[in-house]
């Protein structure tokens, strides 16, 4: 049944500068109208009449829904309002996480490969670095030494500032490793070199367990592979690399945020027990 129209909030738009220009610079497309004084109702119209293409009644629809648009009951997300209609080979999705980043050179340069995918497309996309092994460890098979999950995230930072040379939108990252990765405290400081990974948000990806060890003043011990990685097949076995204080890491992960607005903290298991999909998947990471 259709809602009574008498009961509907229709807000008085007063459309300012800055709206008309964000418009016409992230979502108007090419073909609507470019004069000065054109208004966003050809965008409502593309977006109605793309969206209305998989409804069975589509001219009802497109109806309603230019509507609703037109009356700014409902708005889609930015890709939806800048790809519906194009014809382009776009994402009408904003975010995505990455599939597992496991520890070989074939994970990392797949997912590096998903992740120039996703962003040529348009979306923002987040990737967990947790698997791979810290800087120094040995890599038994081909003798030689690891760099780390930070230069391989230099990598993707490099990634997503060519793409951003070639698209009208700013690529989006977000970065997260688990708090009990020996290298920690480097993810943790990452954002105070100027200009650092500056296409990437961080989070560190906090367990229970180490919330109970700040909460006690307890050692927190630095492992790799995490205990919980069974999926992670490499050839260190849960190796403790060190230990410090939790309250030490747990500080310095408050300053740093106090400093430069990163890392975020992600509470990784909380996130996994209300997640509605957990019996087919584990989250490890989120969109920025």
């Amino acid at each position: 049944m259709a809602a009574d129209s008498r009961f509907i909030y229709r807000p008085v738009m007063k459309v300012l500068p800055i709206s008309d220009w964000i418009w016409k610079s992230k979502y108007r497309h090419i073909r609507e109208n470019s004069e000065p004084e054109a208004d966003v109702s050809e965008t409502w119209r593309r977006v109605a009449r793309a969206v209305a293409c998989a409804e069975q009644d589509p001219d009802r629809w497109q109806a309603t829904f230019n509507a609703i648009l037109s009356d700014f009951l409902f708005l889609p997300g930015g890709r939806v309002l800048a790809g519906a209609g194009t014809g382009k080979r776009v994402t009408l999705f904003n975010c995505f996480v990455a599939g597992p980043l496991l520890d070989s050179i074939e994970s990392i340069l797949d997912s590096l490969k998903e992740t120039a995918v996703t962003m040529q497309q348009g979306g923002g996309i987040g990737c967990d670095f947790s698997r791979l092994r810290p800087s120094g460890a040995a890599a038994v098979k081909t003798g030689s030494v690891a760099s780390g999950p930070l230069p391989f995230m230099h990598i993707w930072d490099s990634l997503c500032e060519t793409l951003l040379a070639t698209a009208t939108r700013r690529g989006a990252m977000m970065g997260t490793l688990r708090c009990d990765h020996p290298d920690i405290e480097a993810f943790i400081a990452a954002k105070r070199q100027q200009n650092a990974l500056s296409n990437f948000n961080l989070s560190v990806l906090v367990t229970d367990d180490f919330m109970k060890a700040v909460s006690d003043d307890a050692e927190w011990p630095l492992v790799y592979p995490a205990k919980s990685d069974s999926a992670n097949q490499t050839d260190t076995a849960n190796k403790i690399y060190r230990r410090l204080p939790a309250r030490d890491l747990w500080q310095q992960i408050v300053q740093a945020a106090y400093d430069t607005a990163e890392p975020g903290l992600l509470f990784i298991d909380n996130v996994n027990r209300n997640n509605n999909l957990y019996y087919c998947e584990t989250i490890s990471a989120t969109n920025p």
